[in-house]
């Protein structure tokens, strides 16, 4: 097991990679820019030390800094939590040069898998269903056009690596792609250092459908469940639970087995995530695999009881998850074939405007009340008094809420949020209390559009 363990994120993901690592007995470094010299994982950690000032390009995204910071720390790992550099395969290679552990996987994979061109081409290859697209890096405009009318309009720009929603355009036309294409392509550098983009026909009101994988270095793998993450705004997610409900057992069944069958083409290690996206008449198609920890993971932890940050930590150090695929498989699936322990949703907190086309709300705290009870979990990073910074994702925490089934857990979920408070600075549970009362979310009708359908903006 890791000694010292430097974790190369901030907020809440570094908060909660720091007590899964405590958990385990080892030791943790925070880094953090000079605006968050005072915000709360710099607190608990083990040790600190500054990377650079706020802007990231100069901090949570500066390779150098991050691993001259680790080998003056000691640290034998590096944790890179989710966004900024944890699917940068230069960042993973740039560590084992400096023999130090990336937590994740290997970069020779992350080249392949956290390129979802390359993985879309991949997938291609072996028979697994994929949107029509152009998986190939665009840069020139007048091609651009070309593949587009080819494969028909509208059509979705992506960025080729990281996730988020950011980078994604829509373009119903040649006038709008030709606005789009640049704009996705900043986006995407900006985010996350690398403007590489791709196009692909844009399916209309689809689901949003993943699978977590877990697997260790020696071949060993397993799904421990699947999330549903339809409910999004721009692309991005705003509600995600586990399990989905409303899809049959054999499709089910079908996108598990062929979650497997990708990750063992790919020899897969550490954790994935498998996104598809599912139409009406339950085809699915594969859209990318997350190579990282997602944001959503704590919905697939309280359904199985599985601590997902611990086992990707282990992992890194060399374990099998022999015993944990043991007792996750012999335990008894319920009626639609999910090893589903209840069901959990999960509400993204963040510092935004509802009311104000959703703009950043950056501030101080005045007053903060988290709401309790059985089976209700807060991920975050904030207290009384904490500043929410401009500079960074406007994410301040996550509610996830837990129930024996799904109308449980939205009762429970409607009164966290009522219960809830959050003074000095708007945050969007407004809008998830908004939602919650809503029919169609209530009875599991609903699509990636259903923000738009319902008029919930």
């Amino acid at each position: 097991m890791f000694k010292r363990v430097l974790i190369a994120n901030r907020g809440e993901i570094a908060v909660r990679i720091i007590r899964a690592c405590r958990e385990l007995g080892i030791e943790t470094v925070a880094v953090y820019s000079t605006a968050d010299s005072e915000s709360i994982h710099t607190k608990i950690s083990d040790k600190k030390i500054c990377i650079g000032p706020p802007q990231v390009s100069k901090s949570y995204l500066n390779i150098a800094n991050i691993i001259s910071a680790a080998k003056i720390t000691g640290s034998d790992a590096i944790h890179p939590g989710y966004g900024f550099l944890a699917e940068n395969s230069l960042f993973a290679k740039e560590c084992g040069k400096n023999e130090i552990v990336f937590i994740g996987p290997g970069y020779n994979l992350m080249d392949i898998a956290g390129n979802k061109s390359k993985a879309i081409a991949l997938m291609k290859e072996n028979k697994i269903p994929v949107i029509p697209g152009h998986e190939k890096r665009l840069d020139d405009l007048r091609y651009t056009v070309k593949i587009a009318k080819k494969i028909g309009y509208p059509v979705i720009i992506k960025a080729s690596f990281g996730g988020g929603g950011k980078g994604m355009r829509i373009a119903s036309d040649d006038n709008d792609l030709k606005t789009l294409l640049p704009l996705a392509r900043s986006e995407a550098k900006n985010a996350f250092g690398n403007d590489h983009v791709y196009i692909e026909k844009y399916i209309k009101n689809p689901r949003h459908i993943e699978f977590q994988i877990i697997a260790d270095n020696y071949g060993n793998i397993f799904s421990p469940g699947f999330r549903e993450c339809s409910i999004q705004r721009r692309h991005q997610k705003v509600i995600e639970e586990a399990p989905a409900i409303n899809i049959s057992r054999k499709t089910i069944e079908l996108m598990e087995t062929t979650v497997l069958k990708a990750s063992r083409i790919l020899k897969y290690q550490n954790l994935g995530t498998f996104e598809f996206l599912l139409d009406s008449n339950e085809n699915f198609y594969f859209i990318e695999i997350n190579t990282r920890l997602q944001v959503e993971h704590p919905v697939t932890e309280m359904t199985t009881g599985i601590d997902i940050v611990k086992e990707q930590i282990k992992i890194s150090s060399g374990n099998d998850i022999l015993d944990l695929k043991k007792n996750f498989l012999s335990s008894t699936k319920n009626s639609k074939g999910q090893n589903a322990n209840g069901h959990a949703i999960e509400f993204r907190i963040n510092a935004e405007d509802p009311e104000n086309d959703f703009s950043p709300s950056p501030g101080k705290i005045d007053y903060v009340h988290i709401p309790g009870g059985p089976g209700i979990r807060f991920d975050t990073f904030i207290e009384t008094g904490s500043n929410i910074l401009p500079y960074y994702d406007s994410l301040i925490g996550k509610l996830i809420v837990w129930g024996r089934d799904r109308k449980e857990s939205l009762d429970k979920s409607l009164s966290a949020l009522k219960e809830f408070k959050i003074d000095g600075i708007k945050t969007t549970i407004p809008f998830h209390l908004k939602i919650l009362g809503n029919k169609n979310f209530n009875e599991g009708n609903f699509s990636t559009s259903f923000i738009e359908d319902e008029n919930m903006l």
